[in-house]
């Protein structure tokens, strides 16, 4: 198997019960990797550091590097991936949960096509405990499929998904974007030819809570959306059809009641790609 690094990010905000389960995730895998990279965004408590910290002492292969101050997941990203020692990177949420065999699937789909840029899954959503499966969010699974699809929605789970660095730093990378980082770096990559896949089976737990579409329901993400999609126009990768639609379904759901947008994120979650 070709050798692989991880990266993740952690921010005063986040859970280190999360946390921890998040990173003993990455450890676990079938396939270990030798190099994990963890940014700090910004000053972080001990509660966190103390996770970190155990970690290290176990002997696990844990690089952090300390920003001074909170700069947002992009440009946190950005900072980690300059210090990936390998080209193949696994990017890892610090609240989501990988599957045991998920860098050795994804590392498999490179293996069989070296031409793949990014490489995913679909990922289970959870709620409470790690077996209460409320969800799946799937993608599809070809290169034609996910050039198609991404004119409108994304195409990658951003916490499953596996990329080359090099393709990243070529044709992104992460823009400074609070919010939607993901969709910005995906259509500047697949705009540049880059290919991607997706397995048929979901290799990551990806936890939902009540507070989940509370975050996606403000003005800075909707904004932001809607910005990055008539970039995507501008730029001829989507047609004005395709931005129009974004733009009316992000405003309807950013105007309309919470339980109009829980009604349209169920239908979506149950659609086939």
């Amino acid at each position: 198997m070709m050798g692989y690094s991880v990266l993740m990010t952690v921010y005063k905000g986040d859970s280190p019960v999360y946390f921890r389960r998040s990173l003993s995730s990455m450890i676990g895998q079938t396939v270990p990797s030798d190099d994990i990279v963890v940014v700090e965004d910004g000053p972080i408590p001990e509660s966190l550091r103390c996770v970190i910290r155990d970690f290290k002492e176990q002997g696990y292969p844990i690089n952090t590097i300390e920003l001074p101050q909170n700069v947002g997941l992009g440009l946190a990203l950005n900072r980690g991936l300059a210090q990936c020692k390998h080209d193949l990177v696994a990017r890892m949420d610090a609240d989501d949960v990988s599957l045991p065999q998920r860098c050795e699937r994804l590392l498999a789909v490179f293996h069989t096509d070296p031409t793949l840029d990014v490489v995913g899954s679909p990922v289970l959503e959870f709620q409470g405990s790690e077996t209460s499966i409320t969800g799946v969010r799937d993608v599809p699974k070809t290169n034609e499929d996910i050039h198609r699809f991404a004119r409108r929605r994304d195409p990658f789970n951003h916490p499953a998904v596996m990329y080359k660095k090099e393709s990243v730093l070529r044709c992104g990378p992460y823009g400074d974007y609070r919010k939607n980082q993901d969709t910005d770096l995906w259509i500047k990559m697949l705009s540049q030819g880059c290919r991607g896949a997706n397995t048929e089976e979901p290799l990551l737990l990806f936890r939902f809570d009540e507070s989940t579409l509370g975050k996606r329901k403000n003005w800075q993400n909707t904004k932001s959306l809607i910005g990055i999609r008539h970039a995507a126009y501008k730029m001829g990768f989507s047609s004005f059809t395709d931005w129009l639609v974004v733009a009316a379904v992000q405003l309807g759901m950013y105007a309309l009641p919470a339980g109009f947008q829980k009604a349209v994120y169920s239908m979506l979650r149950k659609r086939e790609v």
